[in-house]
Formats: structure tokens, sequence, C-alpha cells
């Protein structure tokens, strides 16, 4: 696994037994990564080492710096050449832009030294990526069945190598709405980075705008991930637990379909119904 675990010997207590036990302990390895683009930097990101041009990828897409992989000239490690696979142990990434492209605003910058998460709120913020945004969700026709959905939390969790051994990790996934086919997977300590290399795959493999797919997520749906959805392209966002309520005015006002609570047989739409099927017709007389 290289630097993604590390060992750390740990105390084992149960209550009710005397003896305390020493042994080992396999952690998830957390360490900070700095992007650099075109020399400049521009965010500083705690993150579980590998994939790191996937995560600079995804995070560049996510904050509208770019929105194809033709847009990325090149990326590597500074010290030596990085692929961003587990065995690099370099944590600074260099990321050159392609002719033409514009160079992130050096506000964004200030921006990112203070935070790994969106750092945006409010009503201005929704206003603000559906400017931004270069994809209209509303004009994907996708569909999805629900009992096919309702298999895309196990799919999830049987996939999580890391999460078995550490317990320490969350993971996102990109599913084919039509045929339900698992088509990326990463882990990572944070949710967001988890989403961004998903979409940083996507951008190497110029496969933006990620129509007619589903991103799935291990835990719950915030403002930011439905932000990184929305900027990828994505027509639909499945979590197992709870979105905020941030995230469901952003996924209402963008086309996002936002699933939450997705777990055994059921689940919780909040926005865009109708791109889950049903044997049943819709409902949309009442609302509980």
């Amino acid at each position: 696994m290289g630097r993604i675990t590390a060992r750390h010997p740990v105390t084992r207590i149960v209550v009710g037994d005397a003896e305390r036990r020493r042994r080992a302990d396999l952690l998830a390895v957390e360490e900070p990564l700095e992007i650099r683009v075109n020399h400049a930097q521009l965010a500083i990101t705690m993150r579980t080492p590998g994939h790191d041009v996937e995560l600079a990828a995804g995070f560049l897409v996510s904050e509208g710096v770019i929105s194809r992989g033709e847009q990325l000239h090149r990326a590597m490690h500074c010290g030596g050449p990085g692929s961003g696979g587990a065995a690099n142990t370099y944590n600074i990434l260099e990321v050159t832009l392609a002719s033409g492209v514009a160079a992130p605003a050096p506000e964004l910058s200030r921006r990112f030294l203070t935070t790994s998460a969106c750092g945006l709120c409010g009503k201005s913020s929704i206003e603000e990526i559906e400017t931004v945004s270069r994809y209209r969700l509303a004009e994907d026709p996708a569909e999805l069945d629900a009992a096919v959905l309702t298999t895309f939390p196990e799919q999830l969790r049987a996939r999580q190598a890391v999460f078995d051994k550490t317990g320490g990790l969350h993971a996102a996934a990109l599913f084919d709405a039509d045929s339900g086919e698992l088509l990326v997977l990463r882990e990572d300590v944070g949710r967001h980075n988890a989403v961004d290399k998903v979409i940083g795959w996507a951008v190497l493999a110029d496969r933006l705008p990620l129509r007619a797919t589903v991103l799935m997520v291990s835990g719950r749906a915030s403002f930011e991930l439905a932000q990184k959805a929305v900027m990828a392209g994505v027509p639909m966002l499945a979590a197992v637990s709870a979105p905020s309520s941030l995230a469901v005015e952003l996924a209402d006002a963008t086309g996002l379909t936002l699933v939450g609570f997705l777990r055994g047989d059921s689940m919780n739409v909040y926005t865009h119904p109708d791109r889950i099927r049903t044997d049943a017709p819709a409902d949309h007389s009442r609302a509980s």
C-alpha cells in the first residue's frame, strides 16, 4: 500500500478485562498536498497520498479553472516526475495549464490558503455556480431505475479496500446511469478529495461532461459535493446519509437530482425525482 497506510502501536482495552494488549494498528495516512498552477500556489489540502494528479485535476474543474482534459498541459510532483500513484513520495504538485487557458485569479488562491473545502456559502454562491458552470444539468435526460440505484452503496462498500484495513477513509464512485456499471472508485481521508479524484479521473480520460452518470458518496451530501457534481456535469448525486439544506437548494436550482439516505431498498429524493424510475407512477401531490 505504500504511503496510503501506516502502522502504529495501540493499547487494546476491553471493559471487564484487566489485561491490556499491545498490538499494531493500521492507520490511513494523511499528508498535505500543495497544488501549484503555473508556478503559483493555489491550494493546500490534507489528503491520502495517491492519485494526486486526479485530485488536482478534479479540484480545478470544481473551481471553474478548467472544464476539459485538453486544458491541462502537464502535472508533476516537484523533485521528480509524478504519476499520482501511491508510491510517489512528493507532496507538492506543479500543474501547467495549456496555452491560452487563464490562470486562477489571485483571490482564489488566497481563499484556499485557509480551507480545502469549497469556501462558499449562501444564495450568492448558488448564483455564482449557476453562472460559472459550463454544463446545464437540466438538459441531461438521464434516468435510472430505483432498484439499480439501491445496489450502489453495497458496490461502493465492497470495493473500499483501504477502508477495510483502516476504517478511516471516505469513498466516492461514479456509476453509468444506463448500465449501472461502476466506472471508477476513489478513497481519501477527505470526502471532497475522494470526489475530486473521481472527477479528475474523468478529466484525464476526457469524459467531461459526465452526462448520464451517478456520483455515489459514502457519507453525507454537503454543499461542496453538490457543487463538484454540478461543475463536472454529473446529473445525479446519491449519498448514504443526509444532505445539507444548502446542498438541496443548489441541486434544485441547477437541475441536479439529489438522493439521500440511500440504504437498503429505500431512499429520499430531494430534488428532480423524475430521473428515478419506479414501477409505480410518481406522486407529486403530497409532501411529508
